[in-house]
């Protein structure tokens, strides 16, 4: 490795113990890179700068789960790691049911929430603690030249430098999303095979949003759960070979979530598979994480008529098996995508699996629906805020690899509670534009 990389190799190093750091070590670090590696002050800078690094007020990850270095370096590695993981879950579940109350340090929930992922990730792994532990205790690589000699010693390349605070803006990738345009659309069917609850056909108007191409996959979920162990799959101590206090609560799924999981891997083969055996605790939290939410009923059946007008699917009035996997003839999940997609370039939006929807169901919802942005339940900000308080049953749209083409029109509605999994149901999410 060369100099350069050298030093990028120990700042990346850096950002997983500790994504802020103090002003005294940024300039620990250029000396580094200047003294040590042979590095321009530009070019040390700029190594910082793209590592996206906060400058400010060093975060101390054990006051964070309440409690000091002295009292988990005199624990052996088995204990650490159960004394976080039950810290972090205390302190986690206690964020969830806040809601969305604002907190005393001013942070949100939903950021405190971060933290506390970042504090467990970095105490629960020896070399990351161990070079954490160091990084606070010196406070900066230690020097005893002061970074103004360096700074304002002429050289060959650079005689002078400004030092900025940055940190790169990385806007969301849509490159799996499309954009449905705001407008109106007939929702519901008065046709003579609707069931009441879709009754009357009203006129609606949705604003412009951003929905997924595809429902979200097994290799997605995995990620979300990789990052956010308190949304992993629940395991009994003698499956893991320990206590196991780092999974879903018992009160956000109804004892079979991820159950075709083997613990916290989806099935081999499976990976581009539609996520299933999610309740829509889980959906919300997964959606939170991508900065996302799940979508209304009024946002889905919108999407999913692809701009058709008085249509029963997608593509016209007539079941075809050439757009859907429906009826059990495959009896089981495809790959998201693996059939045409609708006008708006969404795919699966009916058949495959069943998705979740913002919305609490109502069955007379319709008779009563707002036109503009129609919502039933709490207001949107409400419900996304506080989705872990929530009990009421939730919609489903769209049908499943095992519908009946009934239920596989584009303005069938299913409902179920929030707690419930199944292998026929997943969710997508969309973003407003």
């Amino acid at each position: 490795m060369s100099n350069r990389d050298d030093f990028i190799a120990i700042i990346d190093a850096l950002k997983i113990a500790s994504p802020t750091i103090t002003d005294e070590q940024r300039k620990g670090f250029l000396r580094l890179g200047v003294q040590q590696h042979g590095l321009t002050i530009d070019e040390a800078t700029y190594i910082l700068n793209a590592a996206g690094l906060t400058i400010g007020e060093q975060i101390n990850y054990f006051e964070v789960l309440g409690f000091s270095i002295d009292e988990l370096q005199s624990l052996d590695e088995l204990a650490i790691v159960n004394h976080v993981e039950v810290a972090h879950k205390k302190l986690y579940t206690a964020s969830l049911r806040a809601g969305g109350r604002p907190r005393v340090d001013g942070r949100t929930e939903e950021q405190w929430r971060t933290l506390l992922n970042q504090a467990r990730e970095v105490l629960i792994d020896v070399e990351k603690r161990q070079e954490y532990i160091a990084l606070l205790q010196n406070g900066a690589v230690p020097s005893n030249e002061s970074i103004s000699e360096i700074e304002n010693t002429p050289s060959e390349q650079t005689q002078s430098v400004s030092v900025e605070q940055h940190t790169p803006s990385i806007p969301l990738e849509k490159d799996d999303m499309v954009l449905i345009p705001a407008g109106e659309f007939q929702m519901g069917s008065d046709e003579r095979d609707a069931f009441n609850d879709e009754k009357p056909i009203h006129t609606v108007y949705v604003d412009a949003f951003y929905m997924d191409k595809y429902p979200v996959t097994n290799a997605q979920f995995k990620a979300f759960i990789d990052e956010n162990p308190q949304w992993r799959k629940p395991l009994k101590w003698y499956e893991s070979g320990k206590i196991d206090t780092a999974n879903i609560l018992r009160e956000f799924h109804d004892g079979e979530y991820l159950k075709n999981w083997n613990k916290n891997d989806y099935p081999r083969g499976e990976d581009q598979h539609p996520a299933t055996w999610v309740s829509w605790y889980a959906a919300m939290a997964y959606s939170q994480w991508m900065g996302k939410r799940l979508p209304t009923e009024a946002e889905w059946e919108k999407a999913a008529r692809g701009g058709l007008i008085g249509e029963k699917y997608p593509w016209g009035s007539t079941i075809d098996a050439s757009y859907l996997n429906y009826d059990a003839y495959i009896g089981k999940t495809t790959t998201v995508g693996k059939y045409p997609p609708n006008n708006y370039g969404l795919y699966d939006m009916i058949g495959n699996v069943y998705e979740w929807c913002l919305d609490a169901w109502n069955k007379n919802f319709y008779m009563q629906s707002p036109r503009d942005n129609p919502f039933s339940g709490d207001s949107i900000v409400q419900t996304v805020n506080n989705f872990t308080d929530i009990r009421s049953f939730r919609i489903m749209r769209g049908g499943s690899c095992v519908s009946i083409p009934q239920n596989v029109r584009v303005a069938y509605r299913s409902r179920n509670t929030p707690k419930y999994t199944c292998f026929s149901i997943g969710f997508r999410c969309v973003m407003p534009v």
